[in-house]
């Protein structure tokens, strides 16, 4: 639904991805301010608003593309050392909101097989286990994603600022009816968060025994 005046302006993504015996299925979504901006389904990746030029967003495209072939390879590798023969789920969610006074929060949250699994921190750019009890694959998950600037630091700078920038533009534009477009950088947004999922997604693949 569309949002109220008085309520925040968001920008969300959501990634959901199923995994049996080596093959991975997609599924997702991103919507800017309530409306739906793009979905990913399998190995289609369609633009719902017209934020590019076609030339643009054939580009795009051949990107995610070439994302899900290297998570699917990734997910097979993960398949010959370490087979399962059970279905996991695994839940992405992360964006920002902007709220009317100018203050802005924003959020990454990991669930896997319906369960809270990890959460980023984005304050102090750290990762935190949510799985209650003890859980060797979330703590090996935690350390490895700690140990690369791309998951903290580019992560934080991907949602404090890239995120929340989008959504001062959008205000603006709302509020004058007018303003440059910061579409381009709508997309480099969903595909940036692709591409940090990846590398999370193959890390949380560490089941079947202890990381």
């Amino acid at each position: 639904c569309p949002a109220s005046p008085a309520a925040p302006l968001a920008f969300t993504m959501l990634q959901l991805t199923r995994v049996y015996m080596g093959n991975s299925m997609f599924r997702g979504n991103a919507s800017l301010n309530g409306q739906l901006s793009h979905l990913l389904d399998e190995n289609n990746v369609t633009q719902v608003l017209p934020l590019e030029p076609p030339d643009a967003w054939a580009r795009r495209q051949n990107e995610v593309i070439a994302y899900l072939k290297t998570f699917r390879q990734l997910v097979q590798l993960f398949n010959k050392e370490r087979p399962t023969k059970f279905t996991q789920h695994l839940r992405c969610h992360l964006g920002c909101l902007l709220y009317p006074n100018g203050t802005a929060q924003s959020f990454y949250e990991v669930s896997l097989n319906k369960t809270a699994f990890l959460s980023f921190h984005v304050p102090n750019a750290t990762w935190e286990r949510r799985w209650p009890g003890e859980l060797p694959v979330a703590t090996f998950a935690q350390e490895q994603l700690m140990k690369y600037p791309i998951t903290t630091q580019d992560l934080q700078y991907f949602l404090n600022t890239t995120c929340v920038s989008i959504l001062q533009a959008q205000s603006t534009r709302i509020g004058k009816v007018s303003g440059r477009s910061r579409t381009p950088l709508v997309l480099g947004l969903v595909l940036g968060s692709l591409a940090l999922l990846g590398m999370a997604m193959g890390i949380f693949l560490c089941t079947g025994g202890s990381c």
